[in-house]
């Protein structure tokens, strides 16, 4: 990696000695396309109008020193690769400096020139190396956002063909069709569900990636209400124990919490054992100006102790759980990510799972801020 023959590396030099600088543009003129500072106000001007790509600064200056003169412009100019000069015993400083980020290496003074050239050298391949690598990562972000876009319209237009078989499948069934016949349309409908529902979970994982994140009130006595209205039909006969302690104000993101519950509820009905006698689902809340505690708890077919540290795996099924689509939970724990909630689970095959939500109560936040 190097630059165009007709070009040259350029470089800052800061120094509170006119001495030094003049003997920093004799040394390397013929190498460098150098620029001068005898002081930190005109260093920031000369890096506001030139695209420097190393800079190179005095430790001991009496105003700022180059570690302070570093840190002030490193998020205005976070390209420019930094070379610290020092001609003190001030190890600790340095050493600080460089594990922070603040500085790429430093140069004892008096400098010795091919020791110094070669580090300008390291310093501008380091240079090219971020530059190629934040063109590349803006790259991948553009690819990634154009595919999501397209899973996105995709499942969209896929919905459309999927209700239009079930709409004739039902027709189908109204002429009254031989037992044989009725078999083969269920098994139509059970993949066509199936199906709706995949492409339901993947329209709900890009909304949870791609909006932002919105703080509202949220009332969990009715948040927990909508989602056993929307889950008890899965299993009419579950009965749900619900218990609301919220003796504060809540605000966290409404629409990735009803998703978070709403999956998480959907799989506390859907993997409830077939020959339990009383199903039951319990919802705990605990809101405390800090935060949120959720547990939802089943006693239903469990998971396998194996299994555990996987569930959150994007497609991960396991094989207890044939009717799965090992994409809920992934959609729950990105979803947690995005309002900097934590889950936990514990499960014992055969008889039962319990998770436990952590989510922050964002009510002091600024009025109007979002994430």
């Amino acid at each position: 990696m190097s630059l165009p023959l007709d070009s040259k590396i350029r470089i800052l030099y800061v120094d509170d000695e006119v001495n030094n600088l003049l003997a920093f543009q004799a040394g390397f003129r013929r190498h460098f396309e150098i620029y001068t500072a005898e002081t930190v106000t005109d260093a920031i001007n000369i890096l506001n109008e030139k695209d420097i790509q190393v800079i190179i600064a005095d430790q001991r200056m009496p105003k700022t020193t180059g570690v302070e003169f570093f840190n002030i412009i490193r998020k205005a100019h976070p390209n420019p690769v930094r070379i610290l000069l020092t001609g003190y015993a001030d190890l600790e400083v340095v050493i600080d400096a460089i594990n922070k980020g603040e500085i790429y290496r430093y140069i004892k003074k008096p400098w010795d020139d091919i020791e110094l050239m070669s580090a300008i050298q390291n310093a501008f391949e380091m240079y090219l190396t971020r530059k190629q690598l934040k063109s590349k990562v803006g790259e991948l972000e553009k690819t990634n956002d154009e595919l999501n876009r397209f899973v996105y319209s995709t499942s969209h237009d896929l919905r459309s063909p999927l209700a239009n078989i079930l709409g004739i499948l039902n027709v189908a069934k109204l002429q009254k069709p031989d037992s044989e016949m009725n078999e083969y349309f269920a098994m139509i409908e059970s993949c066509v569900n199936k199906m709706d529902k995949f492409i339901h979970k993947t329209i709900e994982y890009y909304k949870g990636i791609r909006l932002d994140t919105v703080n509202e009130d949220i009332d969990f006595k009715k948040m927990f209400a909508d989602s056993i209205e929307m889950c008890n039909m899965q299993n009419p006969q579950i009965v749900f124990d619900v218990n609301v302690d919220q003796p504060v104000q809540f605000l966290s993101d409404s629409f990735r919490l009803s998703m978070i519950l709403n999956n998480l509820i959907s799989n506390a009905v859907k993997y409830q054992r077939e020959d339990e006698e009383n199903p039951v689902v319990r919802l705990t809340a605990k809101v405390t100006d800090k935060e949120a505690r959720i547990y939802i708890e089943d006693n239903g077919s469990g998971i396998i102790e194996q299994h555990l540290n996987k569930i959150f795996d994007i497609f991960f099924r396991s094989t207890d759980f044939k009717n799965g689509l090992g994409i809920g939970l992934y959609i729950v724990k990105e979803a947690l990510t995005r309002i900097g909630g934590e889950i936990f689970v514990k499960s014992e095959f055969g008889k039962g799972t319990a998770f436990t939500l952590i989510i922050p109560n964002n009510k002091n936040m600024v009025v109007g801020q979002n994430n």
